[in-house]
């Protein structure tokens, strides 16, 4: 099964803190830094993770600045 893929622009400073969020939800999701400086990144959401993973986000955006995005390719 393959993880689920969601893009996502938010400040730089706060990618540090989103990956430790996430690791303390052991295994829902990852998030991978595609660039820095723009911050860019990605999640790559566990099957069947989704509507957790959507919680968390819902969560987090009253803290921090986030756009999806699409990444075309």
């Amino acid at each position: 099964m393959q993880t689920v893929k969601q893009h996502y622009r938010v400040e730089r400073s706060q990618i540090a803190f989103m990956k430790f969020i996430f690791e303390a939800y052991d295994g829902i999701a990852l998030i991978e830094t595609l660039d820095a400086d723009a911050g860019l990144i990605v999640l790559h959401i566990a099957p069947g993770c989704e509507p957790e993973v959507a919680v968390v986000l819902q969560d987090l955006e009253k803290d921090i600045l986030m756009e999806r995005v699409q990444i075309s390719g």
